[in-house]
């Protein structure tokens, strides 16, 4: 029997660094007031000239040198953006022109900040039917440049970066389980409501400043601790183990207070659970990859080890899965 394994991972963040003590700058605000209430600390902003794919590129680099494998290897490209370059042509096939991979399939999964788990559930799906042996999943964002930073309740959360992981027909188990869901009844708690084709930009819609990424935290916040605490006991049980076989949590990262009470919902003990939110903020679609990078290449996860994710966005879209590295 053939099974789909995480066989390389990379991530690349920005330079550039925004504390909350430059926000307090910007917006009223306070590191004490965004501390206490998100658990983060500072956030990597890109540069005026940077975008998706560039971010995207340097973290695909790392995942297949991770991989031991060559570009000319991979069969499919597929990122998870809310920040695409542009809307066409899709930030997966400039990631794979610039890697020169060549008769390779590529597109984009818009989903949210659970952007990284549908794309990996897409290549599974897509391995399993044969029609490929690697794939390089990419989450990449840069959301910084759809921030209305005079809304203290948005700008304070979002950071950018990217992570990259190559997916590829393996021996011996890999990916457990995967449960993703959508529910589009409360799309308007977390969107951008200017920009597509219901709201093209126009000088109105400027001045209303729709090309914003606009949300209602509370509301979002109940929403996600809900669905990520059943997407992530229903992963669990479709891999037939418990929390108590997990080697490593690795949630979305979009504010410590959903972690934790996530965390305690679950019964996952403190020390096995893995954040960078006080380095990043809420990366979106990035934030798992980063943080499954970040955990192996320093001996947090290691090979083995059994691996839960559990991801929440908009859409709202939201998913659990359980992962052998």
């Amino acid at each position: 029997m053939d099974f789909v394994k995480i066989t390389g991972t990379g991530s690349a963040t920005p330079d550039k660094i925004l504390s909350n003590y430059d926000l307090e700058k910007i917006v009223e605000t306070s590191d004490e007031w965004i501390t206490s209430r998100t658990g983060i600390k500072e956030r990597r902003i890109a540069e005026k000239d940077v975008a998706s794919s560039d971010l995207g590129y340097e973290a695909s680099i790392k995942a297949i040198e991770a991989a031991s494998i060559d570009p000319s290897d991979i069969d499919g490209v597929i990122v998870g953006t809310i920040t695409p370059d542009h809307f066409f042509p899709a930030t997966s096939c400039i990631i794979q022109d610039r890697l020169s991979i060549t008769n390779a399939f590529a597109f984009d999964v818009l989903a949210g900040c659970s952007g990284f788990l549908y794309a990996l559930q897409a290549g599974k799906g897509i391995i399993d039917s044969g029609n490929a042996e690697n794939i390089l999943l990419v989450g990449t964002e840069v959301i910084s440049k759809i921030l209305d930073y005079e809304d203290r309740t948005t700008c304070i959360l979002f950071g950018d970066g990217a992570g990259a992981a190559v997916i590829s027909k393996s021996k011996t188990p890999g990916i457990l389980s995967i449960k993703i869901s959508a529910d589009g009844s409360a799309g308007e708690l977390l969107h951008m409501p200017g920009g597509g084709s219901r709201m093209p930009a126009s000088e109105q819609s400027l001045k209303d400043r729709a090309h914003f990424l606009k949300m209602k935290g509370n509301d979002v916040f109940k929403v996600a601790v809900k669905m990520m605490e059943s997407s992530t006991i229903e992963a669990l049980e479709k891999a037939g183990i418990s929390h108590e076989d997990i080697d490593l949590f690795i949630p979305h990262q979009a504010n410590s207070r959903i972690l934790e009470v996530l965390r305690k919902r679950l019964g996952v003990p403190s020390d096995k659970i893995y954040s960078n939110l006080e380095k990043y903020g809420n990366t979106s679609s990035a934030s798992v990859p980063i943080a499954l990078d970040e955990a192996i290449r320093s001996g947090k996860a290691k090979k083995g080890d059994t691996i839960l994710f559990s991801v929440f966005g908009a859409g709202f879209t939201w998913g659990s899965a359980v992962v052998k590295l």
